[in-house]
């Protein structure tokens, strides 16, 4: 799948994800409209050639012609945070269950 990526960080850390995760941006975690929950896909920036394997546990973006959110630390890997958003390719390795996880305790990660 080729589309928009942007990202998401530090102003949602904490928050209650779509699949009942708490948001850490510092894990390789990312949005997407329709992909099952627990979904592991690669996302390359073709500018880079940089990847990053990341697992979907929210639901967005919400902005019109981004296709998935990203978190802080994947998109830090394939070099989308100066630009905020890019191009991507995404390619799905394993398809989710689209199980909702249990409400995790409020535990961050702290740079």
């Amino acid at each position: 799948m080729h589309g928009v990526a942007s990202w998401y960080g530090q102003e949602f850390a904490g928050r209650t994800t779509a699949n009942g995760e708490i948001f850490d941006p510092l894990l390789f975690t990312a949005a997407h409209r329709t992909l099952p929950f627990g979904t592991v896909a690669d996302v390359q920036n073709p500018k880079t050639g940089q990847s990053v394997r990341v697992r979907i546990n929210d639901r967005g973006p919400y902005i019109g012609g981004r296709m998935i959110d990203l978190s802080y630390a994947a998109a830090q890997q394939i070099g989308l945070i100066e630009p905020g958003s890019g191009d991507v390719e995404v390619t799905v390795v394993k398809v989710g269950n689209g199980e909702r996880e249990a409400p995790a305790p409020y535990v961050v990660t702290v740079p």
